[in-house]
């Protein structure tokens, strides 16, 4: 399974929090804007202090798509890539995975669920807070 670089500048307050059992956004230390693409400059204010925030481990599903043919070993299908906005801030998306063809809905109630593929590192997937 592909793993994600836990050392990168921009991204790695994320895997820390979820290492935690968290979800975080990037946002600016000064006048609290939400950076998402993360970045270490706050197109607001033109601040270059940032920090990453807890937000509520909830979302609803904005998009999503069944993949039907294999690409990656890692990955049988059929499985369904999913799209959600954060309740705390929904202009973050962010993308998960479910395994086969589950019936969704636009505006379903989804909710984290931390994966630890390898030691040291902690996936944040998203899924159904409802009963499918």
């Amino acid at each position: 399974m592909p793993l994600p670089v836990l050392s990168d500048p921009d991204t790695a307050g994320f895997w820390m929090a979820a290492q935690r059992g968290e979800v975080a956004v990037c946002a600016c230390a000064n006048c609290g804007a939400v950076l998402h693409l993360p970045r270490s400059y706050c197109h607001t204010c033109r601040s270059w202090i940032v920090e990453w925030k807890p937000v509520s481990p909830k979302a609803s599903l904005v998009s999503w798509t069944v993949a039907e043919h294999q690409v990656h070993p890692a990955f049988p299908v059929p499985y369904t890539l999913v799209l959600v906005a954060l309740n705390d801030a929904p202009e973050v998306r962010l993308a998960g995975y479910l395994e086969g063809r589950p019936a969704l809905k636009s505006g379903l109630p989804m909710k984290a669920a931390f994966v630890r593929p390898a030691d040291g590192v902690t996936l944040v997937n998203w899924i159904p807070d409802v009963d499918l």
